[in-house]
């Protein structure tokens, strides 16, 4: 874990994300490269402003604000980058990833009713599908503690560089991981046996040091998978909801639609999600 990326509106949010960014930053000795896009933030861009100064202006006003938001006690002794864009486009979060080699990007997110500012709406599934790096986005920081996480999974074969990848990310920070298979009604339903199947034949295609036993599964009955993911977590309590997702279509199987930003937008806990 070398370099973080936390898109920043200057909302409390953002500052929420900010401050998970660095107490991992400062677990892992990483810098935290936060971008604005002004665009999208009223924080910056007022109706006053709008049409009499130049594009200019609205970077060194935003430099301005950064300097602001970064004077934070616990930024002290971290590494940080301030990128300013100067248009809305989610698209080049992704070319930020790339250019800076982040591995990590952490967003805030408004709880229940959907994220705010810069995220709102299809603009946070726009990041989550299109990141190529493992996306973590959280609601507020007043007890930020991960040991343990539910990874729900489809275990079909598209899912398995994905699922080590998660692997490998829950094992760098000490997460013990459940998995999960939300087995839905009607033309979905699984029975026990073919269940059992799709999972022993994932496990058999991973490498020695990530099989497990497909007892290690929980099969959950659900009528969709969201309320089977969020009744799953709040009976045992979890720390962190994680999903893979897909690049083309939101989050693969029975991921896709608009479940994937639900899931995303009304977990009380913090979600991570990986891209297959």
């Amino acid at each position: 874990m070398k370099k973080i990326l936390v898109p920043v509106d200057f909302s409390t949010y953002a500052e929420n994300a900010l401050k998970v960014a660095a107490d991992i930053a400062r677990k892992h000795n990483a810098e935290i490269i936060t971008v604005h896009m002004m665009g999208i933030s009223n924080a910056v861009l007022t109706k006053d402003h709008v049409g009499t100064i130049d594009s200019l202006f609205f970077v060194k006003l935003a430099q301005s604000k950064f300097e602001e938001f970064l004077n934070k006690p616990y930024l002290e002794g971290l590494s940080i980058q301030q990128v300013v864009k100067n248009y809305q486009d989610f698209g080049v979060i992704e070319e930020l990833v790339i250019e800076h080699e982040a591995d990590l990007i952490v967003m805030g997110s408004h709880g229940s009713s959907g994220l705010t500012e810069m995220f709102v709406g299809s603009n946070t599934e726009k990041v989550v599908r299109r990141s190529s790096v493992p996306v973590l986005v959280v609601k507020d920081t007043d007890d930020f503690t991960i040991k343990d996480a539910v990874f729900a999974c489809d275990f079909r074969e598209e899912n398995l560089e994905v699922f080590k990848r998660a692997m490998a990310f829950f094992k760098l920070f000490d997460i013990e991981v459940k998995l999960l298979f939300v087995n839905l009604p009607a033309e979905s339903f699984m029975n026990t046996s073919e269940i059992s199947k799709r999972i022993d034949t994932f496990v058999n295609q991973l490498d020695p040091e990530d099989r497990f036993n497909s007892d290690d599964v929980l099969i959950y009955n659900d009528y969709t998978v969201e309320s089977g993911v969020f009744n799953y977590a709040d009976g045992i309590d979890i720390d962190m909801i994680s999903l893979p997702t897909h690049g083309r279509k939101g989050l693969a199987h029975f991921f896709t639609g608009s479940i994937g930003e639900d899931i995303v937008n009304h977990a009380e806990r913090p979600v991570l999600t990986f891209k297959i």
